[in-house]
């Protein structure tokens, strides 16, 4: 039988992605702790409105849905200024404990996308305690009016504990203006809200599921882990949640007590700009001379066509596509769903529908690293049976993801302006899968046999002319047609800050704000 989770136990934005709940707007705020026992009471007063997985209804009894949310994570500075044990403290993972910016190296944070370059807020000196982030608080709504009500409600507490925190300016806005908070929203397109980025792409498709997730979110269908006999299942819940076993049968490493860490999970937080004139003066330019044109060569950077996410291994071409579209446009949700979840890249092994460089290729492999060489030169097959299931390597690699773009593209000739994405990534060993992800896959090309080549859209693309970063665009090998380079690719997308953070339980929280951490 699967295991049941405590939905009452576990922080909302674990389970839920808010966008499409109906909460279009959202504002993170970041708080300094000054004083220990005074933040904790403030922390006790936060937790009283923290929203929980539950299942919201409308019925007597059951839980209404909010008109605005609020969840709770915490630095491993801020773990430290709410005085928890050293025993507990040294059971978080090193990678936490250092923080995103010591981890530059391993990233790819460099060039424009260095530390010194971040938003200033995320340039605090650890010896100058009172500019460091220790408490990430989240409020997402129904409408800017709402948000601007949850807000009031934060400051309304920071005054009533006068002595606990103050909020962390430094947040960079329009016109280079300096927030005190980071506002995000939905890209809106003629008046009506989109699940679209800056660049054009749908996007927030495929979330991976795993056990004891409520029905309404589990479509396993593409989203879950492939078993040998070509039906899916959902991952198990300690690659999200720690406490819990993991694919390989474990419980991730985690701080003792075990009632501070279950149902928790770390979280990662980045603030990536998007260079949209970069972008769409290289798609221009090279859009002219790829066989398809400008809207095939955008799917083939993401793996997804931009209108609606159809993915290329579903619709390699125009004509498939129409076809696509069609059956999407008679489509329920569910049926949605897994039209643009449920595939495999067992029937693309060479990269001719969905390149090795391709975004969704690179953050989720599915089965195909598990790969040897084909019959025909330069061709690949499966190595079929090498795990206990097809995507053995890629179902210790997923990430849930989280978070809304930020700004307006104000004007597409220019990089320069307030806008992308905030992204927060939830899993339960940072190293593992985050960090894995973002250095060999993104970053690095050999796990998919291209070498140097990156993520064409995330990847840490080289500005010296002398280390100009190329993509190949497989096509089928035993066709005519030759594959096509792309060179020179400008990087589109740069890091603004950020920083990793601990996602408490409910039972942890409380246990964090009355001081009762006891871990022996």
């Amino acid at each position: 039988m699967d295991p049941q989770l405590d939905l009452l136990d576990i922080q909302g934005n674990v389970i839920r992605a808010y966008g499409r709940y109906g909460y279009p707007v959202a504002r993170y705020v970041f708080l300094n702790i000054r004083h220990a026992s005074q933040a904790r009471a403030l922390l006790a007063a936060i937790t009283n409105k923290v929203t929980t997985s539950v299942d919201w209804g409308k019925g007597p009894g059951q839980i209404q849905q909010p008109d605005w949310t609020v969840n709770v994570a915490f630095s491993y500075q801020g773990l430290k200024e709410l005085e928890l044990p050293r025993s507990s403290l040294i059971g978080f993972s090193p990678e936490f404990v250092a923080g995103m910016k010591q981890r530059k190296d391993i990233l790819g944070d460099d060039g424009a996308s260095a530390p010194e370059h971040w938003d200033p807020i995320w340039q605090g000196n650890r010896e100058l305690r009172e500019k460091d982030v220790h408490i990430f608080i989240s409020f997402n709504a129904r409408n800017q009016a709402l948000l601007e009500q949850a807000y009031a409600w934060l400051t309304a507490l920071l005054k009533e504990f006068s002595d606990a925190a103050v909020i962390l300016g430094g947040h960079l806005g329009e016109d280079d203006v300096l927030l005190d908070y980071q506002d995000v929203q939905v890209v809106m397109e003629n008046g009506q809200p989109t699940a679209k980025e800056h660049f054009g792409y749908t996007d927030g498709i495929g979330d991976p599921v795993f056990v004891g997730m409520p029905s309404k979110a589990m479509n396993k269908n593409g989203r879950g882990k492939q078993m040998p006999d070509g039906s899916w299942e959902p991952l198990a819940i300690g690659e999200f949640l720690l406490g819990h076993i993991d694919e390989a049968k474990e419980y991730p490493a985690a701080p003792e007590p075990i009632l501070l860490a279950r149902n928790g999970s770390y979280m990662v937080y980045r603030k990536l700009h998007e260079n949209v004139a970069s972008f769409d003066a290289y798609l221009e330019q090279h859009g002219k001379t790829y066989p398809g044109g400008k809207e095939l060569l955008a799917a083939k950077f993401v793996g997804r066509w931009r209108d609606n996410g159809a993915p290329l291994t579903r619709a390699p071409d125009a004509a498939s596509k129409a076809k696509f579209d069609a059956e999407l446009a008679i489509a329920n949700e569910a049926e949605k769903d897994a039209l643009l979840s449920n595939f495999t890249y067992d029937a693309d092994m060479s990269g001719a529908k969905c390149p090795f460089s391709a975004h969704i290729r690179r953050i989720n492999p599915r089965a195909s690293l598990e790969m040897t060489q084909g019959a025909t030169p330069g061709s690949m097959c499966m190595n079929t049976g090498a795990f206990d299931t097809p995507g053995a390597l890629s179902n210790r690699r997923r990430i849930i993801r989280r978070g809304l773009p930020y700004g307006e593209v104000k004007d597409r000739s220019r990089d320069d302006g307030n806008h992308g994405i905030i992204i927060m990534m939830l899993n339960a060993d940072i190293a593992r899968q985050f960090e894995f992800v973002q250095q060999q896959w993104i970053n690095y090309g050999n796990d998919f046999k291209a070498g140097n080549d990156k993520d064409v859209i995330l990847g840490n693309h080289s500005a010296d002319d002398r280390f100009p970063s190329k993509a190949v665009l497989q096509v089928d090998p035993e066709g005519d047609q030759a594959p096509y380079f792309l060179s020179k690719i400008p990087r589109l997308v740069e890091t603004r800050g950020g920083d990793y953070f601990f996602v408490p339980s409910l039972t942890a929280l409380r246990m964090i704000a009355r001081g009762v951490v006891d871990p022996t």
